[in-house]
């Protein structure tokens, strides 16, 4: 069961951001010989991405870096707000709010490094993977149990449709 006060900062999410490197993925960076960049990304997290779509919470990748991978894995998950190369991540969040009329609260940010504590500060709902900075852990609501790509959007993900009420329909979906 989630926590109380959790639930309820979840309860009025309406679109989830995050960060990509250490978050949708373990931050690592592989380069080939001529320069391209690849990144893994987990499944089980994309689907979590998907699902919480489905049930009517936007998505937005919010990253510092600049890649095409990530441009390539925000199509694959309908994922239409994307921001790279964002050095003032405050900035952009506002940018997010105005557009998207939404409210601090109603936004869950998820973080690794301290690029990220800003923002982390600022909206409802806050957390952190297992692998982030102890500084960041400090700054948050919650701390995934899974790290940087490896589950840890998929356990907001989950905790987000529990606390909406979606889970219910969620399981009936897939029979379980």
């Amino acid at each position: 069961m989630l926590e109380k006060k959790i639930s309820e900062k979840l309860a009025k999410i309406k679109m989830l951001i995050l960060d990509v490197d250490g978050v949708m993925t373990d931050g690592g960076i592989l380069m080939d010989s001529d320069g391209r960049e690849m990144k893994k990304f987990n499944v089980r997290d994309g689907h979590g991405l998907v699902m919480i779509q489905r049930h009517g919470i936007q998505v937005a990748i919010l990253t510092g870096r600049t890649s095409a991978v990530v441009e390539h894995r925000a199509r694959d998950l309908r994922i239409s707000e994307v921001y790279q190369g964002a050095l003032n991540k405050k900035e952009v969040l506002a940018t997010i709010l105005e557009k998207n009329r939404l409210a601090p609260e109603e936004i869950a940010y998820m973080g690794d490094d301290i690029v990220d504590i800003p923002v982390l500060k600022m909206v409802g709902f806050s957390a952190a993977v297992a692998d982030a900075l102890d500084v960041v852990k400090r700054s948050v609501d919650f701390v995934t149990v899974q790290p940087g790509g490896k589950g840890a959007v998929r356990e907001v993900c989950e905790m987000l449709l529990m606390a909406q009420g979606h889970w219910a329909q969620v399981s009936a979906r897939y029979d379980f």
